[in-house]
Parts: C-alpha cells; structure tokens; sequence
C-alpha cells in the first residue's frame, strides 16, 4: 500500500515509537532526526557518531530481512539506475516506510540535478502508484542545490513527492512522450518577458 503524506506526520510519528528500530538509507549529510540507524555510499560516520553509521557497498543492502521497523529513503530512488532492486530491497529490509521524491518540477529547477537524476517521478493518485520514467529535462535550470533547498521550504507541496508505504511499494515504468519539436523552457526568457511587460504597462 502506498499513498501520500507529509514528513511532519511521519516525524510525529516516529518520535513517538522509541522502541522502534528506524534506518535512514541514503542518508548523505541530513539524516532525518528519528533514525537509530543511518547508511551511504559514502563514509559520513564522522557526521553521525551519535548513531549506528552503515557504508554501503554493494547492490544487496547490507541487512537482514525484516530488521527495521520503518525506512527511509530520501532524494535517493531518482539516482539509482536499478531502482527496482533497490525497491524490492527496502520492502525485504522493512515492511513499512517513507519514501520523499523530487517532483518533475522540483527536478527540473536546480543545475546539479541534470548531473546525477536518471529517473523523474509522478505519482497516481487513482491508483495509488508510482509512475517512473527516465528523466527529461524540459526547462534551463536556474536554482542551485542551496537555493533548491529554500524553494523546497516554501513550495514544498509543489517541489516533492511525500508518500508513505507498507508492505509494498507499487510503481510502473513508462515512457514520457515529448511532443515534436518541443523547446526547452528558459526561465531567463519568462522573467525578460514579464518585466518587459510590466515596463510597458508602466508607460502607457
């Protein structure tokens, strides 16, 4: 079962079940506050020396089955080339879990994103599923990660994709169809667009 949510509900959540053993995968340098365990490709156990710090290194994730109570996972399923197997990972590593995404929106705005995104996601509200497809990048990004980030507090029901799961994490993979002869949308262009207008309006 999968179906929308907002981190502050799950955060409200998890601080209240101490018992509970909670992984944060993918964790880079903001692992999220409840986590009892937290892992990376990356070795950032000097950032986390209050928790139990994982470095991961191969595909198969490095934990038994069933072993957490609740994972996490996000800004992280967009990088993953395979990221079936990684589904199918958290869904044996955990029976329940958070899952925070970029919207196509969100993805398209900040440069360092057309570097290391290979999948852009929506999300099917009928159904109750993940659509993936791989990524297109449909406007010149304009926002670094740091000002990304800022957009992300303030628009952030339009910037990402917040859904909870359980048991299983439904997704389907299709092609985006770009129409012919489709042109990148320049936001420099829009803004020269709008003050040439306002200039306009302002001498008449």
């Amino acid at each position: 079962m999968l179906k929308r949510t907002s981190l502050n509900f799950v955060n409200n959540i998890l601080e209240k079940k101490k018992d509970w053993k909670i992984l944060d995968i993918g964790c880079g340098y903001r692992a999220n506050k409840n986590a009892t365990v937290v892992a990376d490709i990356l070795d950032l156990s000097h950032l986390y020396k209050n928790k139990k710090f994982i470095k991961i290194t191969e595909k198969a994730l490095p934990f038994k089955n069933k072993e957490f109570d609740f994972v996490i996972a996000s800004h992280v399923i967009e990088h993953i080339e395979d990221f079936e197997f990684f589904i199918k990972e958290i869904e044996r590593i955990a029976s329940r879990g958070y899952i925070e995404l970029p919207s196509r929106l969100g993805d398209n705005l900040v440069f360092e994103n057309m570097k290391d995104h290979i999948w852009w996601f929506m999300y099917d509200d009928e159904k109750n599923n993940i659509i993936a497809s791989k990524k297109n990048q449909l406007i010149d990004p304009f926002l670094n990660v740091s000002m990304g980030k800022l957009f992300e507090e303030l628009f952030r029901e339009s910037m990402v994709l917040e859904l909870a799961w359980e048991e299983k994490i439904e997704y389907k993979i299709e092609e985006l169809l770009i129409k012919e002869g489709f042109k990148k949308i320049s936001f420099l262009r829009l803004i020269k667009k709008y003050f040439s207008k306002k200039i306009r309006s302002f001498f008449k």
